[in-house]
């Protein structure tokens, strides 16, 4: 009877000190691949942010396909009346499209995150594809109206019952915290690589609901 039970505690001894790594359990509709638009601007396209995540998400074992349009400047407004986007969408049956602008800290940026996510997602209902949006950040000059960022965001996900991706939440807590500001680049609003880098992560996180 003693050996048993030394045997036992030896056996939970080592499974304590060298534990399973287990994989995650992902939907199935996941674990097949994802396939996902990035509509945007030159936040979108620094560094090549589609790239990144398609890489960040392939580091665990699911295949990604991505498709961008991302202009300069542009607001998700330019884009639905370039008219590009509503077409992509009816066709492609993305898993995901994710919307992205300049910070819209203003009224007229939140009213633009309001309107045009609205109609963005009630197309992307009609194709069964999730609407997600890209949180993004103020230029330096410009970070005390971070919070206001943050809030617009928040608001118009929840309004119009997207997902959000808090990138700009997450950069304004590692600046607070550390006073490092590496994420920026040298003109002090697009992203650096290293910014970019840590975009890509949250934003897979997002797409596969995986907790940090």
């Amino acid at each position: 009877m003693k050996k048993s039970w030394f045997f036992l505690l030896v056996v939970f001894t080592f499974q304590v000190i060298y534990p399973q790594d287990f994989p995650i359990n992902l939907p199935p509709k996941i674990s097949k691949g994802l396939k996902v638009l990035f509509i945007g601007n030159s936040l979108t396209y620094s560094n090549n942010l589609p790239k990144l995540v398609k890489k960040e998400i392939r580091s665990k074992g699911i295949n990604l396909k991505t498709e961008m349009i991302a202009y300069p400047n542009y607001a998700i407004e330019d884009h639905w009346n370039d008219g590009k986007v509503q077409k992509l969408i009816a066709k492609n049956h993305y898993d995901f499209v994710i919307i992205q602008q300049g910070p819209s800290s203003q009224e007229e940026g939140r009213n633009m995150l309001l309107s045009y996510g609205k109609k963005l997602k009630q197309l992307c209902e009609s194709k069964n594809s999730q609407l997600v949006y890209f949180m993004v950040w103020p230029s330096r000059t410009y970070y005390h109206t971070f919070d206001d960022v943050i809030t617009n965001h928040r608001e118009a996900a929840l309004k119009n019952g997207a997902l959000l991706s808090s990138v700009g939440e997450e950069w304004k807590g590692y600046f607070d915290g550390t006073g490092d500001y590496s994420y920026y680049a040298k003109d002090g609003f697009h992203p650096s690589i290293k910014g970019s880098k840590v975009a890509a992560k949250i934003i897979s996180q997002t797409l596969l609901k995986v907790k940090k």
